[in-house]
């Protein structure tokens, strides 16, 4: 085996061992962690001896105590004081699961907390338990995965590639990140900062909040090693899955990294790292997938807290996440100060609907409007389509920084990449195509160029602002009493109010029995009123109302004036506009009621004049109602028009392939 792939091809031809008592798409369950398991024993394999011999001299100290000494022995962050070891396990058949178990509890604290999130116990039972426990093992010796033959970043491809045969079938929105668009999107978050890429010694910090098996912090790391050896980038992390958590944590550990800086639980319910900023921030969060579990403890922080804690600027709707996880990380940004005038900078990679999800005034428009009013994005790339191994979904990624360049500030770049791809000589799942190496540099170039082409657009923040604006038209009625309208009258709830009660027993029905008596009383009064006359002003009608009430000795509160008014209105164009008041205030009509959103650049009166008064000159603003949305029409800003076909050409090919078809249908019917 001379390449990653040949190995992830042996481990993989482990899994067929499993068939029957396993179903593929739970070989993971025992693969993932065996390959962690003999990662860990061949990593260990040089130094088992000495750190056996030094564990029998210390082995009286706190547990804590005696690892640090034994670590330094074993010359990683772990060690293990069990005489077991994958060859030695093999010697003894017939009591292979209690050697295993002993041999998992011999690691130190750290390495046997990564084996419980595994919860791989069950697995061993199950094992043993089925005759598979021993040749499993036994499989899995024949593969040398010390670090001489083996080494971190090869490591790291085999991890990804395991999980990304196992998570072919993942739920959706839960999608692992090609390597290529990582790539890409690392090159984009380091652009524009030349310290990291090129000043010797310096340090800094990466975080992931949706780590999954750390494949994110792997590759900017990798990608940084290229660019400036003597950098170090170090990788904090948070996951919610738990073999993924124990996958990522893994890695850390063997790559000799602090294996403390990951963490496991829900991000967005509890935040791992409360007091922590970073220099860099990068996530792919889950599209579309509910933050139900986690909305008592969101919308109370959202409540409690509002800017002080992480999610002020709004909640989107419960059926999304994404843009929970864009104000986390936004809230883990370093603020600019002297000590760190460039602040921090973020990849995000969402699908489409951040960008235009939710009308004015929702969640996700507020985080939209908060985010490019404090002029925190700075570019959106769109990507092409079938990236991803298990879905076919468009998505982009937004960078984001608190401290833009000159030439950058108000501004958002759109850079549209949808056809840097090439095609794959053969899919993977849903994975059709793949962007080349010459294609991420291609992207990177134009967006550092930040110059205006085909593919690249330059927009101010307030291009992508608008106001939604409220425009009322009065309201005409004419009013009349006759049988229709009286019969109207009936259907409106507070007349119907009047003959029920809360009541019980004969109070209730006392009060039924007096609203039945004033139900037919206001009929009575309204009797009088039906002689023909048709009313073209509310307020006269209004006079008209109540004086034949009274002269009933019917006592109307306004909720039964205003169905009697609703019941015998009927609009006219040619009556009077209704009053609100006494001021002369004009009453808007409901139904007339209508919504324009107007771009933020332009006045609003201007607009309504120019776009709505020639239509209906009656029509006006209700500014109290104006409200302020933002959204990223990104495939407008690209859209190309393709002129039609001729129809004659249409024509000619529809009867064509008319003739064709009676032609088959000829053959058929002789």
């Amino acid at each position: 085996m001379v390449n990653f792939q040949e190995k992830v091809n042996f481990l993989w031809t482990i899994a067929e061992i499993l068939r029957g008592p396993y179903k593929s798409e739970d070989y993971g369950k025992v693969i993932l962690p065996m390959v962690v398991l003999r990662r860990f024993d061949c990593t260990l394999a040089d130094t088992k001896d000495d750190v056996l011999a030094q564990y029998e001299q210390f082995k009286n100290l706190p547990d804590d105590a005696r690892d640090e000494i034994l670590n330094r022995t074993s010359k990683q962050k772990f060690n293990n004081v069990s005489n077991y070891d994958f060859n030695k396990l093999l010697n003894d058949a017939d009591n292979i699961a209690e050697n295993f178990r002993d041999y998992i509890n011999g690691f130190s604290g750290v390495a046997r907390d990564i084996i419980n999130y595994f919860d791989f116990d069950k697995q061993i039972e199950k094992m043993d338990r089925n005759d598979l426990l021993y040749l499993t093992v036994k499989r899995f010796s024949e593969i040398d995965l010390h670090p001489d033959m083996v080494s971190n970043l090869e490591m790291g491809y085999i991890f990804e590639e395991l999980i990304r045969r196992y998570s072919e079938h993942a739920e959706a929105g839960d999608h692992y990140t090609p390597r290529e668009v990582v790539r890409l999107m690392v090159g984009l978050m380091f652009n524009e900062d030349h310290d990291i890429l090129t000043k010797p010694g310096i340090t800094q910090t990466l975080y992931d909040s949706c780590a999954g098996t750390g494949g994110m912090g792997s590759i900017a790391q990798e990608y940084l090693n290229d660019l400036n050896p003597s950098a170090e980038l170090a990788f904090f992390a948070q996951e919610f899955n738990e073999e993924s958590y124990a996958m990522c944590k893994a890695d850390t550990l063997i790559k000799g990294e602090e294996a403390k800086n990951i963490r496991f639980g829900n991000t967005l319910s509890k935040d791992a790292f409360p007091n922590n900023k970073f220099d860099y921030l990068i996530t792919n969060p889950p599209y579309g997938v509910e933050w139900k579990p986690a909305a008592n403890a969101v919308k109370a922080e959202h409540e409690d807290l509002g800017f002080q804690g992480r999610f002020g600027a709004g909640l989107p709707r419960i059926g999304d996440g994404q843009l929970l996880f864009l104000q986390h990380l936004i809230s883990k940004m370093k603020p600019v100060t002297e000590e760190n005038p460039k602040g921090s900078r973020v990849a995000i990679i969402m699908n489409g609907s951040p960008l235009f999800t939710g009308d004015a005034g929702s969640g996700e428009s507020e985080i939209r409007r908060y985010v490019i009013e404090n002029d925190l994005v700075e570019g959106i790339v769109a990507m092409p389509p079938s990236l991803f191994y298990n879905t076919g979904i468009s998505t982009y990624i937004w960078i984001l920084t608190n401290h833009k360049a000159k030439w950058r500030q108000g501004k958002i770049q759109l850079i549209n990449a949808v056809d840097f791809y090439q095609k794959m000589r053969k899919n993977l799942g849903e994975k059709r195509h793949e962007i080349s190496q010459d294609q991420i540099d291609e992207i990177i170039k134009m967006y550092g160029e930040f110059e205006e082409s085909e593919h690249v657009k330059i927009f101010d923040n307030e291009d992508f602002g608008f106001q939604k604006i409220t425009v009322e038209r009065p309201l005409k009625l004419n009013f009349k009493v006759d049988d229709e309208r009286i019969e109207r009258l009936h259907e409106q709830k507070a007349f119907q109010n009047l003959a029920t009660s809360k009541k019980k027993g004969e109070a209730g029905e006392k009060e039924i029995e007096n609203g039945q008596k004033k139900q037919e009383a206001i009929l009575e009064a309204l009797q009088t009123l039906n002689d023909g006359t048709l009313y073209k002003n509310r307020d006269t009608f209004t006079k008209a109302l109540k004086h034949a009430l009274k002269q009933s000795g019917v006592d109307a509160k306004a909720p039964i004036l205003k169905a009697i008014l609703a019941a015998l209105g009927k609009r006219d164009e040619t009556a009077d506009v209704c009053l609100k008041n006494a001021k002369g205030e004009l009453e808007a009509d409901p139904e007339l009621r209508d919504t324009e959103n107007v771009p933020l650049k332009e006045d609003i009166h201007e607009y309504v004049e120019r776009e709505v008064l020639p239509h209906v000159p009656d029509a006006w603003i209700d500014e109290g109602k104006t409200k302020i949305g933002y959204e990223i029409p990104f495939t407008r800003h690209f859209y190309k028009y393709e002129q039609l076909r001729p129809s004659d050409e249409i024509k000619a090919e529809i009867q064509e392939l008319e003739a064709s078809i009676l032609e088959k249908l000829k053959k058929v019917m002789v």
